[in-house]
């Protein structure tokens, strides 16, 4: 059921709490993020939790959602995410997510994510489909 309270929260809170820092949102539905791995999330052998960095993906994938949309003013809510861990990331490491919309209508829209880290290796794609409805409903 889509939240009651139409205000938003810019940046929100997850993405405070991951970091996260956009650093271009110029085109719809392609935004580009960096993060550093806080040790924060490490796990007892010093890298990063996959949790965390689905979650960043999972946020720059749906701050591209938001940005197809364009001028119209939507929330966008995760309805499934497959992420592909491909190679581990130390506590402390930058990390740089390029999220993209491949394809969508008004209703929902399909993304990807690629986040590499300082020296330009893929560590991590992800694949999501979000759902949109109009904030002023």
């Amino acid at each position: 059921m889509p939240p009651t309270d139409r205000r938003v929260q810019v940046p929100p809170n997850c993405d405070l709490t991951l970091g996260m820092v956009c650093l271009d949102k110029s085109e719809p539905g392609r935004t580009v993020w960096r993060m550093v791995a806080d040790e924060r999330f490490a796990n007892p052998t010093g890298m990063v939790q996959g949790g965390f960095l689905a979650a960043f993906a999972d946020s720059s994938m749906g701050a591209s959602a938001l940005t197809f949309a364009r001028e119209r003013k939507v929330f966008a809510a995760n309805a499934e995410m497959k992420v592909s861990f491909l190679k581990p990331v130390p506590a402390g490491s930058t990390l740089t997510c390029t999220a993209y919309v491949l394809s969508g209508g008004n209703k929902a829209v399909f993304a990807e994510a690629e986040v590499n880290d300082a020296d330009g290796r893929l560590v991590l794609k992800a694949s999501s489909t979000y759902l949109l409805w109009s904030r002023d409903t």
